[in-house]
């Protein structure tokens, strides 16, 4: 039991730290020149592919939940983001999601929808917040932009 709650906590710890890291390098890119940007396939979103990359993999860490693993807990590379049970609970009850769906493509979100979730903290297709541990995340439109142009370029 105390195990768990450590492994909770740090996971907390490292959800806390991804959303502080994230928001430090949006302020930093947003004092520097503009990168050059790709139009996303839904034609409305334009962003870094590049940079949506760095945010999706060494920021926001989505492949964590997304993405399954096989038997000794490694991520199946060649299913990144293909849905996935979540690899971890809280020792207490609630309502926390036990599959994170698949997010490779946005399957089921439109430009404005995928926008609300990525800067309006988690908010889902049909307007309600996400269950935990869905990051809330706070980006800005342009880290968002850039994230959703890097989702939707996977195939």
């Amino acid at each position: 039991m105390r195990s768990s709650y450590l492994m909770m906590t740090g996971a907390l710890m490292l959800l806390t730290g991804a959303g502080i890291a994230a928001s430090a390098r949006s302020q930093a890119t947003q004092q520097q020149a503009p990168a050059p940007s790709s139009n996303g396939p839904t034609g409305n979103i334009t962003g870094n592919i590049e940079h949506g990359d760095y945010i999706v993999h060494n920021i926001a860490m989505c492949f964590e939940c997304h993405s399954p693993r096989d038997a000794a807990g490694n991520i199946l590379e060649s299913q990144e983001f293909m849905g996935a049970p979540i690899p971890f609970r809280p020792p207490w009850p609630n309502d926390w999601a036990l599959i994170a769906p698949r997010n490779r493509g946005l399957p089921g979100y439109d430009d404005a929808q995928a926008m609300r979730l990525l800067t309006e903290g988690a908010i889902g297709r049909d307007g309600k917040p996400l269950r935990p541990p869905m990051p809330r995340f706070r980006m800005t439109k342009q880290d968002a932009s850039d994230v959703i142009a890097y989702m939707r370029s996977l195939k």
